[in-house]
């Protein structure tokens, strides 16, 4: 982690929210909120000037909601070029359990995590870091029970379910293995631990998984493994 604060966008169209969360955020000597929106277009906008690491995005907002402007980030942060900072932005998308079907679009759209937008003011920030981090692993528990709670919606025939499933048919036996842990929400400490191998060895492996499922980060992995029913609710 680079000695420069952590950069930090709020995207949600209720300001007494946006405002609570950039007093906490800002109250901490590693984070900083450098932009706020109040819907989708703002937001995308806002990060067309200012760099931003993570992104703290509502689901649902007048105008564009956070599916599409999370879709349109990243489609952007793809497109720079490999080193860029701007390439590494990532987005964790705030949600309630009313909203699930929100939830899973913006996950599907490349977001790294959900987070409750109830979560402790702890649970918020240490989010924030780990995404930041580059581990996707938000809240396992959490993850797992909106996923258990999607779960038949993840199942619906479709050609990405068939090139998910020829996907997972590609791991190596090991790699099936830490792919099944990784879809319950281990950390690659955990992982290491639990399978008597170097936590570098895991690291390699959890590469290799996430090349061939071609998933973003671990948080769509984990939507694969219960789209193709390598775990179940």
């Amino acid at each position: 982690m680079t000695d420069s604060p952590i950069r930090v966008a709020l995207v949600d169209d209720q300001q007494l929210v946006r405002g609570g969360f950039k007093m906490l955020i800002n109250s901490q000597p590693d984070l900083e909120v450098v932009a706020e929106a109040g819907d989708g277009r703002e937001a995308v906008g806002a990060l067309g000037k200012v760099r931003a690491d993570v992104v703290l995005m509502d689901v649902r907002m007048p105008g564009m909601d956070g599916i599409e402007a999370t879709t349109r980030l990243l489609d952007t942060a793809a497109a720079q070029p490999a080193g860029s900072d701007r390439a590494e932005l990532k987005v964790v998308v705030l949600t309630t359990f009313d909203l699930d079907e929100y939830a899973l679009a913006a996950i599907q759209a490349g977001a790294s995590g959900f987070l409750l937008k109830d979560a402790p003011p702890e649970e918020l920030l240490g989010a924030i870091r780990t995404v930041y981090r580059g581990d996707a692993v938000i809240a396992p528990s959490t993850t797992r029970r909106l996923l258990e709670h999607v779960a038949p919606l993840l199942r619906t025939p479709s050609p990405a379910a068939s090139r998910s499933h020829a996907a997972v048919e590609s791991l190596t036996p090991r790699e099936r293995e830490v792919f099944t842990l990784i879809a319950e929400g281990l950390s690659n400490p955990e992982i290491a631990g639990q399978l008597f191998l170097s936590e570098a060895t895991v690291k390699t492996h959890v590469g290799h998984i996430l090349a061939k499922l071609n998933a973003r980060d671990r948080v769509q992995a984990v939507l694969i493994a219960y789209e193709t029913g390598v775990v179940a609710p």
